[in-house]
């Protein structure tokens, strides 16, 4: 066990920025369909529509829906 860290190597850096920007794109694109999929199973429930209506019932109801999509992207990436 090293006391001290290492010193910085600016090529592993770049590889490791490289890849956290592309798991992020990787990410937003997961949770986007994974709402869409909600969309497609709830057809009968108009999500802009009743958000535009005020219906705080229906955001709390989406932003759980996102909330769950958006764990099990964490856990599908992160591993």
């Amino acid at each position: 066990m090293t006391l001290f860290a290492e010193a910085w190597n600016f090529e592993a850096m770049g590889a490791a920025l490289v890849a956290a920007a592309l798991f992020g794109v990787l990410g937003i694109a997961m949770l986007a369909l994974g709402f869409k999929v909600f969309e497609w199973i709830t057809p009968k429930l108009k999500v802009e529509e009743e958000l535009s209506k005020g219906n705080v019932a229906v955001g709390i109801v989406v932003a759980a829906a996102v909330l769950g999509v958006a764990l099990v992207v964490v856990r599908a990436i992160g591993g």
